[in-house]
């Protein structure tokens, strides 16, 4: 697991006009989900569209409500759940959002790197003229 910090903005999916200011948030690989202040996404209309349970570090379970946004942070951006994080709750840059920049976490160089997608599988029929027979 690495751990540094970045700053992201979380803009309303439907309205990319209305986003938070720039939060400070710490890079975790151990979160599934981003999570970033209630205020900050409710001040930009992002909307709440269920709530979910999650179990903390300490084995404690906690229920939140989650949303859609669109992320950005370090030139990347992706379209992602987001937490609406109490006054408590750290916030934080969670995998599935790291994943959906396209990006590996550099452990050593506290940074971003662009990796390419994976695909699971292309047709080439010009390739694969052998399964026909």
């Amino acid at each position: 697991m690495s751990l540094f910090k970045v700053n992201i903005i979380a803009l309303n999916h439907q309205n990319s006009g209305e986003k938070t200011i720039p939060i400070e948030v710490l890079v975790d690989t151990g979160s599934e989900l981003t999570w970033l202040p209630r205020e900050l996404l409710e001040k930009a209309n992002i909307k709440k569209v269920r709530k979910r349970t999650f179990q903390t570090a300490t084995k404690q379970t906690v229920e939140r409500d989650v949303g859609y946004a669109i992320l950005q942070a370090e030139g990347f951006e992706t379209i992602d759940e987001v937490v609406f994080a109490l006054e408590n709750d750290m916030h934080l840059l969670g995998v599935r959002t790291i994943e959906g920049f396209g990006v590996t976490v550099d452990n050593v160089g506290h940074r971003f790197v662009a990796q390419n997608t994976l695909v699971a599988f292309i047709r080439l029929v010009e390739s694969f003229d052998w399964i026909k027979r």
